[in-house]
């Protein structure tokens, strides 16, 4: 037999070889990740929906992990969408959730201010990452494929990027020392 005489698999074998036998797991994930029976149908479904759409583009390779990166993905869009909604049918509610009170909004706009001063004066190096990561929300393995580093980097310098932030916010007073717990 030729290789030219081999048919590629079609969309629906490859779902059924790759995507079905890991129904359950997504569905236990689902759930963990919604506390919902019907929230975590409703995420395993729409999961399932974009594998089969892209399914002609996954090499085969690690598909547990594939189809969780994909439930991942569309957990957060849905997040993003119940909160734009929320602030769409109340824009108000956004500030009544964080205060109305002036001096504790000119708190928060004196720390983000110095949280964005300390992450502009960061090296590049960890600002970068530090924007990707906190700033743009990418996992770990997006923003490395973005930088062109391994994971383990990205991680590092995050974490180093982080302690400068917050060496910054203690220095200015603005962050407590040391974390306590109760």
């Amino acid at each position: 037999m030729t290789a030219e005489s081999v048919a590629p698999a079609s969309d629906a074998q490859q779902f059924g070889r790759y995507v079905v036998p890991e129904i359950t797991v997504l569905y236990r994930v689902a759930r963990s990740l919604t506390r919902s029976k019907a929230d975590a149908e409703d995420l395993v479904q729409e999961t399932l929906l974009r594998a089969y759409r892209s399914i002609h583009g996954f090499d085969g390779e690690h598909p547990r992990a594939w189809l969780l990166t994909i439930m991942r993905n569309v957990n957060i869009n849905r997040a993003r969408q119940v909160r734009v909604a929320e602030t769409l049918n109340d824009p108000d509610a956004l500030f009544e959730r964080t205060s109305s009170d002036p001096s504790v909004l000119a708190e928060h706009a004196e720390f983000d201010g110095a949280v964005r001063r300390a992450a502009a004066d960061l090296p590049s190096t960890f600002r970068d990452v530090v924007t990707l990561v906190d700033l743009e929300g990418l996992s770990y393995a997006e923003a490395a494929a973005a930088l062109g580093v391994p994971i383990g980097t990205v991680m590092s310098r995050l974490h180093r990027g982080r302690t400068r932030i917050k060496q910054r916010l203690v220095a200015l007073g603005l962050a407590p020392r040391k974390v306590t717990t109760l």
